[in-house]
């Protein structure tokens, strides 16, 4: 499936529309060029769920972010800087990404060898300055039924 983003506005309700259908332990794997919009689409999930969007931020800095205010709890991940994977593997990623909330993992081809195998991914690509195309694709059956809602569910 396939969409696009006019502003970042819209990519923010598309955000909110993904959250809708989300439950404890699914994974959104956002990847993307840097400036793409993954923190904003990020901050679109956290607001369907009830989290400020404001504090979702993209430091760069900070591996794991954990918002616990919300519906559910909201994980997320900006990998852009992970070069090892004892970086993330000492911080007991799995605790999170199979846990009691919702993970969303910026840059998750930093992960590797541990990517989860299961997972709704979301391809953000610039267009132009506020136009975006979101390729989404699912892997694993979870995911095949949360991206047919996701799709009946946003405006084409």
């Amino acid at each position: 499936m396939q969409i696009i983003s006019s502003s970042p506005k819209e990519t923010i309700e598309i955000g909110r529309v993904i959250a809708g259908f989300l439950r404890p332990q699914d994974i959104i794997c956002l990847s993307g060029d840097l400036g793409c919009g993954k923190t904003i689409l990020a901050k679109g999930i956290a607001a369907g769920l009830k989290i400020k969007a404001f504090d979702v931020t993209s430091s760069s800095f900070v591996i794991i972010r954990a918002h616990l205010n919300g519906k559910i709890p909201f994980y997320h991940f900006d990998l852009y800087r992970l070069k090892d994977m004892r970086d993330i593997s000492s911080l007991g990623y799995e605790e999170y990404l199979y846990g009691e909330g919702v993970s969303v993992i910026e840059w998750p081809q930093n992960l590797g060898c541990l990517a989860p195998k299961e997972c709704l991914r979301v391809e953000l690509i610039h267009r132009d300055e506020f136009t975006r195309r979101i390729k989404f694709s699912a892997q694993g059956k979870r995911y095949k039924l949360l991206l047919r809602n996701i799709h009946e569910n946003i405006g084409h």
